[in-house]
């Protein structure tokens, strides 16, 4: 099943202004392009991989703006979507956003899970606290180097 040519390139289309709004810090905005495509998106929007990168971006742009409890639940909602699981990304995102929201048991695991897919590279431009706090819940690698 695919998206038609003309719908695709609309969601597209205003990913892509979400995108730049949220790199120039218009995170507000970049969530309301966001919603748009994600609108465009036929239902059930969970069958659908243009609903993971939509839902994705929009729990990012909130996570970057400190909205985390609305960045978590676009970060759930995507985990019920194509590809989410086991994409370091999102895990961390999500995991970064319970964790701010007080959900220790929850982040542990999503940072967890960021780690597991995509090494301790995924942490470098973050925020340490968030690498720090996982090096006190997960064993040392065997080789002892994190």
């Amino acid at each position: 099943m695919e998206l038609s040519d003309a719908v695709y390139e609309r969601i597209t289309q205003l990913s892509k202004e979400g995108d730049d709004l949220a790199d120039n810090g218009r995170f507000r905005e970049a969530v309301e392009r966001y919603l748009q495509a994600l609108e465009l998106v036929p239902d059930p929007k969970t069958d659908w991989e243009a609903s993971t990168w939509l839902l994705a971006a929009i729990g990012d742009a909130n996570f970057n703006s400190k909205n985390y409890e609305h960045a978590s639940a676009a970060l759930n909602d995507a985990m019920h979507c194509p590809g989410a699981i086991g994409n370091p990304f999102i895990h961390l995102r999500l995991g970064q956003s319970q964790f701010e929201l007080g959900n220790i048991d929850r982040a542990n695991d999503e940072l967890a899970r960021a780690y597991m897919g995509a090494g301790k590279e995924i942490f470098a431009n973050e925020d340490p606290k968030y690498f720090a706090h996982l090096k006190t819940v997960l064993r040392p690698p065997a080789n002892g180097e994190w």
